[in-house]
C-alpha cells in the first residue's frame, strides 16, 4: 500500500470499545455538560454515569452479573438510559420492549427473551397501564427466570419500588461494578432489540458493544460530523434504533441528545426553539409532515437547525428539504439486523442523491445486490435483494437456529430489501420483498396480524395487504373469507382485534371476499392490491 494511502485509511480508523467504557471517558470528557434533554428535565454526562453506576451495584446486590438479561418497558424518559447503560457496566444484556405492544405479545418477548429483571413505571403516557399490562402478561406466560419487577414511580403491588431497589445497591461499591465492566468483550451483547419478521411472533436481535459503539461513531464521524455545541433531537421511542443510534453518536461527540415522553408537535417546537436543536431525527414523515402542518410552525425559530433525517419517497423529501430551506435533508437505509443504519448520505451530496439514494455504506460495512433467487450478483443499476455483511451486522436471531440458516449466506444477511446499487455505490430502496407492512415507522408482519385474524371463529381465511394512508403512510388492510353459515362485520372483526395486538398493527380496512386469486399454492397478494386500488 503507498503511504498515502496508508496514512488515509489510518485517519479512518475507527477506536472502538465498549459502551460502558464509552460512558465512561464520555463522562470524564464532558463532566458538567448536557447529555440527555427533557422539556421539563436534563441530565449531564457526570449525572449520568453516576445514576448509571448506582443502577448497575444494584443489579449486582440481586446477584446479577455478567450475561444478566434486563427487560426495559418504559415511554421515553430519563431512567431509561440510566438502567440501559447500568446493564452494560455489569456485562448484562438491555431487551428494550415495544411500548405499544397487548399483554399477548409482552408475554411471548418477556419469555423468549429470558428477562432476570424487568423494569418499568407508572407514567402516563399515549401506549398504555404498563403495571396492568405486564400483571395480564404473566398470567400468559411465566420465564422461570424473571424473578425481579421494579417500579419506577408510585408503588404498585408485587413490583420493588425503584427507590428500594436503589437502596439495595448501597452495599456494593463501584470497584465490584468495575470488576465486571472490565470484564466485558466488545463481542459481546450489549442490548437485544425485538423485529417483526415473517414469522407470527417478533424475533430478537442480540447487538454486541462494537455494533453499538462504532455504528455511533461511524454515524458521528463519517456523516453527521457532531461537537460538543450540537443539540441533537431525537424524539422517537427509546425502544427504536432510531434513538439509541443518535445517543451512541452524541456521547462519541459529548453533544446533547434531545427526547420526549411522546411526540407532540407544539411541545416538539417549542422545545427546538428553546434548545436552539442544530439536527433533528424525526425519520417517519408522519411526525415531519405535523412539525410542518402546525401553526406554530412558521413563527418557529428553527435558524440554528442545519441537518434533518427523514425516509420518504422523494418527492416527500423535497418538501421536507424545501419547508427546512437552512437545514440539509438526508435520509438512510438499515435495519434492526445491522445495527440499525448501514448508510446515511452524506451533507455534501447533490440534492438529487440525497433524494433519491440513502448514500454510501459506512465505513467497514459492505453490501451487494443479488437475485433473490439464485444469489447471482446484479450487474450495477438493477433491482434485487441487498445484502449486508460488516461488523454491524449482528450475528444471529435469538434461539433460532432454523431462521439463521435462511438468513445468511455465504457471510452474506438477507435483508429481503428490494434495493439498487448505482454505478457510485449508492443505496436506492425500492421496497420490501419480504411480507412486510411498515405502519407510521413501525414494522409489522403481515402474518403477526393475520394469526390474530383467524382467531376469530366467524373466519375462515385471513389475508392481509399494506395499503396507502394519508398519515401513516401504509396502514394494514385484511381480505377475509368467513365460514359457512357465519356472518361478521368489518366493526366486529377491527373491535375484535382491540387489546390482542398493538393499535397500530390493527387493520384499517376489512374486505370480504368468496374466492381467492390464487398461484399454484398461494394467494396473490398483488392481485388484492390491484382490487383494492380498483375500488371506486
Amino acid at each position: 500500500m503507498h503511504r498515502m494511502e496508508y496514512l488515509r485509511v489510518m485517519r479512518e480508523t475507527i477506536e472502538f470499545t465498549t459502551l460502558g467504557d464509552l460512558l465512561i471517558g464520555s463522562a470524564d470528557r464532558s463532566d458538567n455538560s448536557d447529555l440527555l434533554i427533557f422539556p421539563e428535565r436534563r441530565v449531564s454526562y457526570g449525572e449520568m454515569l453516576d445514576a448509571a453506576y448506582r443502577r448497575a451495584a444494584s443489579m449486582v446486590s440481586l446477584g446479577l452479573g455478567s450475561g444478566s438479561h434486563i427487560g426495559i418497558l418504559m415511554a421515553n424518559c430519563i431512567e431509561y438510559m440510566e438502567y440501559l447503560l447500568a446493564t452494560q457496566l455489569i456485562g448484562g444484556m438491555a431487551v428494550p420492549i415495544n411500548a405499544r405492544y397487548k399483554a399477548p405479545e409482552l408475554a411471548y418477548v418477556m419469555d423468549n427473551a429470558d428477562l432476570d429483571l424487568l423494569v418499568t413505571h407508572d407514567a402516563i403516557s399515549e401506549y398504555a397501564n404498563f403495571e396492568h399490562l405486564i400483571n395480564a402478561a404473566l398470567t400468559e406466560k411465566r420465564n422461570p427466570r424473571l424473578r425481579h419487577l421494579v417500579m419506577v414511580g408510585d408503588p404498585a403491588e408485587g413490583f420493588t419500588s425503584d427507590e428500594d431497589f436503589l437502596a439495595a445497591g448501597y452495599v456494593v461499591d463501584r470497584v465490584q461494578v468495575d470488576e465486571l465492566r472490565q470484564a466485558v468483550s466488545v463481542r459481546q451483547p450489549a442490548i437485544m432489540m425485538y423485529t417483526s419478521g415473517t414469522t407470527a411472533n417478533p424475533k430478537g436481535c442480540p447487538l454486541n458493544h462494537e455494533v453499538l459503539v462504532r455504528n455511533g461513531m461511524n454515524m458521528n464521524r463519517s456523516r453527521y460530523f457532531l461537537d460538543s455545541a450540537d443539540r441533537f433531537w431525537a424524539p422517537l421511542p427509546m425502544f427504536h434504533m432510531a434513538s439509541i443510534l443518535p445517543f451512541m453518536a452524541c456521547m462519541d461527540a459529548g453533544a446533547a441528545l434531545l427526547s420526549m415522553m411522546h411526540v407532540e408537535p407544539g411541545e416538539s417546537l417549542r422545545m427546538m426553539e428553546k434548545e436552539g436543536v442544530t439536527i433533528a431525527f424525526p425519520s417517519f414523515p408522519t411526525i415531519t409532515l405535523d412539525l410542518i402542518n402546525h401553526p406554530d410552525f412558521e413563527s418557529t425559530d428553527l435558524s440554528k437547525l442545519r441537518r434533518i433525517n427523514n425516509v420518504a419517497p422523494p418527492d416527500l423529501l423535497a418538501q421536507f428539504q424545501e419547508a427546512f430551506p437552512r437545514a440539509v435533508q438526508t435520509g438512510a437505509y438499515g435495519l434492526t439486523e445491522a445495527g440499525g443504519v448501514i448508510a446515511f448520505n452524506h451533507p455534501d451530496e447533490p440534492l438529487e442523491k440525497r433524494l433519491h439514494t440513502c448514500g454510501k455504506p459506512m465505513p467497514g460495512l459492505k453490501a451487494r445486490v443479488v437475485d433473490p433467487d439464485s444469489q447471482e450478483e446484479m450487474p450495477v443499476g438493477e433491482k434485487g435483494e441487498i445484502q449486508l455483511k460488516g461488523y454491524a451486522v449482528f450475528d444471529g436471531y435469538y434461539k433460532a437456529p432454523d431462521k439463521n440458516a435462511e438468513a445468511f449466506v455465504d457471510g452474506w444477511f438477507r435483508t429481503g430489501d428490494l434495493c439498487v446499487l448505482d454505478e457510485d455505490g449508492y443505496i436506492e430502496f425500492h421496497g420490501r420483498i419480504k411480507d412486510m407492512l411498515k405502519v407510521g415507522g413501525e414494522n409489522v408482519a403481515a402474518i403477526e396480524i393475520e394469526s390474530v385474524l383467524a382467531t376469530h371463529p366467524a373466519v375462515k381465511m385471513a389475508q392481509v395487504i399494506g395499503v396507502p394512508d394519508d398519515r401513516l403512510f401504509e396502514v394494514a388492510c385484511a381480505y377475509i373469507e368467513i365460514q359457512e353459515g357465519q356472518q361478521l362485520e368489518p366493526d366486529e372483526l377491527i373491535d375484535f382485534c382491540k387489546g390482542k395486538m398493538a393499535s397500530f398493527k390493527i387493520p384499517r380496512h376489512v374486505r370480504m371476499v368468496e374466492e381467492w386469486p390464487m398461484s399454484a399454492t398461494k394467494v396473490q397478494k398483488f392481485v388484492l392490491k390491484k382490487w383494492f386500488e380498483e375500488e371506486p
